[in-house]
Formats: C-alpha cells, structure tokens, sequence
C-alpha cells in the first residue's frame, strides 16, 4: 500500500517536496513530500533509525539539506537560518530538557517572553524593567499546571514537570507551529498524561508537528500520523488507516522502539 498523498492548497502550513539528506553517501532522508494541515496535530512515528530526527533538523534548519525543498505557509524557507524560521512562528522543542537549571519557573518564562519587548540580548538591564511580563508569564504557567511552582528553581522539579516548563517557555514565542521533538520521552505514565493534555491545549489554536515513540499518545490526539521507514514515508493516515497498514506492521515488527498498540 502505497503512502497517501500529501493535502494540497491554502490549508497546509508546511510542506516538504523532495526533501533528502545524504551524510557521506548515506541517505538518512529520501525524498520526503510531507503535508501538514493547518490547525492539526500530526504526528511522525517510525522505528529507531527511521530519520525522524534528522527530519525535524531539516525542518528548524539545523541541517541543510542535499535537495528538495521546505515551504511554510507557502513561502520557501529551505535556505533560511534557524532564527529566520522561529522569527516565521515555526517554533520547535527538544528530546532534552532545556530550561535554566538555576532560574525559578517564573524567570524561565520571562526570558523567553524578552522578545516582545525587543532586549532579548540586553541581559544587563536591571530585573524590573521585565516585570511587565510577569502577568503574560504567569498565564503561561497556569495553562501548563505550573502556577503553583511559579517561584520554585528549575532544577528542582520533576522531570514531567520540567518538560511542562519547557512546553510553557516554548508557547512564550508565540508559535504557529509547534515542533515537539519526543515530547513525552522519559516519563511516568502520570507525566506522559499531563503533557498530552498539555499538548491538546496548545493545539486549540495552532498546528502541532510532532515526534513521538509512545502510541497512546499519538492514537489519542494525533490527527494524522506519518509513518518513515529508512528515510522514506511509507504510510501517512488516521491511527486506524495506519495501524492496519501492512508495510507499517512490517516495519515494527521486532522493533524494540515502540509497539503499534494503544498500550505503551
């Protein structure tokens, strides 16, 4: 069964036509023509080694790649810097928390908030001259559940609670697509509900591009689901449309990756 085409027109945000990278003869992406819709969240799944990641690098422009092309909102961004792309509202987190260890939950926010107001590199500036973001922040932190921590040191949270905060300073840039790079990697199954509901509520008005290994996550709120195998799309659906998917149940079989079920 062949993999479905990708939508066409105004309702997709970002597209890949083409897309390959080849790292010294070695063809880690290939010919990728990917479609995501406006307003929903899609999901890329594949065994260990599929190029999901390198995938996602192509995207935020952390890799340059081979051929092909990348066009967010029609525009072609494949020659643009990672900056230019998140200035575009194509906003992506990592596998890694990243958040600073030694500032409270609230000052984490704040920083990322610093580009509203134009200092985002004036470090120097005395810490009352960003109170006017507190307010902004703090509405920040009651959408990912972390209000009541809004004065605690990043260091000392949970791990699922570190990745709500990272989720938080991500929405602080105010992205139309959201990037999510194995948002759930790592976690108790507590932390992996709360982060999926994090994600919905972040989806409510923007689209969500995400990787991710936990299949009840993404049978639960993914709305299509792209499946790569060695670099190459081989299916792209419903959870339904792709579970059932020969090549798909093939490409998991023995994979110690993830498990095509509804159970993680």
């Amino acid at each position: 069964m062949a993999a479905a085409a990708p939508p066409t027109g105004e309702e997709l945000i970002l597209e890949t036509r083409g897309l390959t990278k080849e790292f010294s003869g070695f063809v880690a992406v290939s010919n990728v023509d990917l479609g995501v819709r406006r307003g929903h969240i899609h999901a890329l799944i594949g065994p260990n080694g599929a190029g999901k990641t390198t995938f996602f690098n192509l995207l935020t422009k952390f890799l340059v790649p081979t051929r092909g092309a990348i066009l967010y909102r029609g525009s072609d961004i494949t020659a643009e810097k990672p900056s230019q792309v998140a200035r575009r509202g194509m906003v992506r987190s990592f596998q890694l928390s990243a958040v600073f260890p030694h500032l409270t939950v609230l000052e984490n926010v704040r920083i990322a908030l610093q580009r509203s107001l134009g200092t985002s590199f004036h470090f120097w500036k005395h810490e009352t001259s960003l109170a006017v973001l507190d307010g902004r922040a703090r509405e920040l932190l009651e959408l990912v559940d972390l209000g009541a921590h809004a004065r605690a040191v990043a260091v000392a949270l949970p791990y699922g609670r570190k990745r709500a905060l990272e989720i938080a300073t991500t929405l602080a840039m105010d992205p139309e697509l959201l990037l999510l790079d194995e948002p759930t990697q790592g976690m108790a199954q507590e932390d992996v509900e709360r982060v999926t509901a994090l994600i919905r509520k972040a989806a409510s008005n923007r689209t969500v591009l995400m990787v991710e290994h936990n299949m009840r996550v993404v049978s639960t709120i993914a709305d299509t689901i792209t499946v790569l195998q060695r670099g190459q799309i081989i299916a792209s659906g419903s959870y339904a449309e792709v579970s059932r998917n020969p090549q798909v149940l093939e490409a998991y079989m023995g994979s110690t990756g993830v498990e095509l079920g509804r159970t993680h």
